[in-house]
């Protein structure tokens, strides 16, 4: 399921995959500058979050308090192995109810079940992006 949306109406793209999920555990994938985090940004604050999303690169985990529930926002593009997911805590979080938002998943593969949603970013041209759910 595609949908091609403009940087400028995230709304489009969250309320798609917000329709369409089966998961609370959307994985992101999309080349460096694609908008991952621009649209997890975007899906923070549809969901209620009082503080704006923000990469947790250097942290990677950040926890965004909404009137539903946390949501756990991963960045593990700095990491080297599963083990250092595993350190900090990864199987916790992803036991958990609340939503998980994570960025470069394909360095966790080998710890995430098959109850997730992969969402694709492509890059169309500076302003649009082509999203498709997997």
């Amino acid at each position: 399921m595609s949908l091609t949306y403009d940087l400028d109406k995230l709304d489009m793209a969250v309320n798609h995959i917000l329709d369409h999920t089966k998961s609370k555990t959307l994985l992101f994938y999309g080349e460096m500058g694609a908008g991952k985090t621009t649209l997890i940004r975007a899906f923070v604050a549809a969901l209620g979050a009082e503080e704006a999303a923000s990469s947790p690169t250097f942290s990677l985990v950040n926890e965004y308090l909404t009137p539903k529930g946390p949501i756990y926002h991963f960045d593990f593009y700095r990491i080297n192995s599963e083990t250092e997911a595993l350190d900090m805590g990864i199987e916790d979080y992803l036991d958990s109810p609340a939503w998980k938002l994570i960025e470069w998943p394909q360095k966790i593969e080998g710890l995430l079940d098959e109850n997730v949603q992969k969402v694709e970013i492509s890059v169309k041209s500076e302003e649009l992006r082509l999203l498709t759910l997997c």
